[in-house]
């Protein structure tokens, strides 16, 4: 028996225009025939998610083939979050992930109460943060949080009694961005949810740009790709950097397993790379650092034919515009997919698992 749903009308406008062959991975490979694990995803349920260790390889999965059923079926009249509220608390500048945020809650029928900006809370004021999480309990039912200050997640934590999300905390982590990261890659190359040995040749060459010991977004796509280690034959770190990685990533590389290099030699790397990972900007101390002016790609860069560039955003001059309408762009994909994973991870932790179309767990669809 197959369950009626309306196609996502948001997908028409997610779509590249006529013409343009940048990629734009369809969802429907990830879950067709393979239905949601639910019951798995219900273990999130009340939990905070302020690191990647946070969840498991399996959970990743799951809220990725979650998210293609959201991206590709209008969840809207389901209303899977209504009578909850959400505080989105920028203490950093945001725009991708606050706005995905806050969109990912209303189109699930929850409300919002938004700080865009810390200057306007008792911050300004000398408040700490411990203060201002004792006071969160009472206004609302999970807290997504960005800071500056890497240890901000411990501080407001100490009183905080709902659900915390870590939406970048310093140089620490930003785990809802390596979940987008990761359904972009899973949408593009579906066999990589899959279980069971892989062929050397069909293992991924990745290649990250940047500093995972200072860039929180990259450290954060470093150790999901972990949980992935069975598909990843090497991963290649280019930086000016001899040791960009900082103690605590490197003892989770080398418990993977996984072979990795580190090289200041771009044009060598290059062609060898299936997926390429790269970021602007380190938050270092109080202040930020723009990649290194050697580490810039273009489309005369001399990537594989079929290689993919992933890029959390913001950019700055070090990925150039004019891939933007090439087969080597899947950031653009990334960033629309990360309210639909985002939407899928808050379903989860706010346990509303139960309110979601019977077809969504059977798998019997029909737009």
């Amino acid at each position: 028996m197959t369950e009626k749903l309306q196609p996502n009308q948001q997908m028409k406008i997610l779509t590249p225009p006529e013409g343009v062959d940048r990629l734009h991975p369809q969802p429907g490979d990830l879950f067709k025939g393979n239905p949601v694990n639910l019951e798995l995803l219900q273990a999130l349920e009340g939990k905070s998610i302020v690191g990647v260790r946070d969840l498991t390889r399996e959970a990743v999965i799951e809220l990725c083939k979650l998210a293609a059923i959201l991206e590709q079926f209008e969840i809207a009249p389901y209303h899977i979050l209504d009578g909850k509220i959400v505080t989105t608390a920028f203490f950093e500048a945001s725009t991708r992930t606050r706005l995905s945020f806050e969109s990912a809650v209303q189109r699930l029928g929850g409300r919002i109460l938004s700080i865009p900006e810390g200057g306007v809370t008792g911050v300004k004021k000398g408040e700490s943060l411990q203060d201002i999480g004792q006071m969160f309990n009472a206004y609302c039912d999970l807290v997504i949080m960005r800071h500056t200050d890497t240890e901000s997640v411990q501080q407001i934590r100490e009183h905080l009694r709902v659900p915390l999300i870590n939406a970048g905390n310093g140089s620490g982590e930003h785990p809802t961005q390596a979940l987008a990261d990761w359904y972009a890659l899973l949408k593009w190359r579906p066999s990589l949810a899959e279980t069971g040995p892989t062929d050397p040749e069909d293992q991924l060459r990745m290649g990250i740009l940047g500093t995972p010991g200072s860039m929180r977004a990259v450290k954060s796509f470093l150790l999901m790709s972990l949980l992935f280690q069975s598909k990843i034959r090497e991963v290649t770190v280019i930086s000016e950097y001899a040791d960009p990685f900082g103690a605590d990533v490197t003892e989770h590389l080398e418990k993977a397993g996984i072979k990795y290099s580190v090289t200041n030699d771009i044009q060598e790397t290059l062609p060898n790379l299936d997926v390429i990972y790269m970021n602007s900007i380190a938050f270092l101390g109080d202040s930020y650092k723009s990649l290194d002016s050697r580490y810039k790609l273009d489309k005369d860069s001399a990537l594989k034919e079929d290689a993919v560039i992933l890029h959390p955003l913001a950019r700055l001059d070090e990925l150039h515009t004019n891939l933007d309408e090439t087969r080597h762009n899947l950031y653009f994909s990334q960033a629309h997919g990360a309210v639909f994973v985002r939407q899928a991870l808050l379903a989860s932790v706010f346990g509303r698992l139960d309110r979601l179309p019977e077809a969504f767990s059977k798998g019997g669809f029909q737009a």
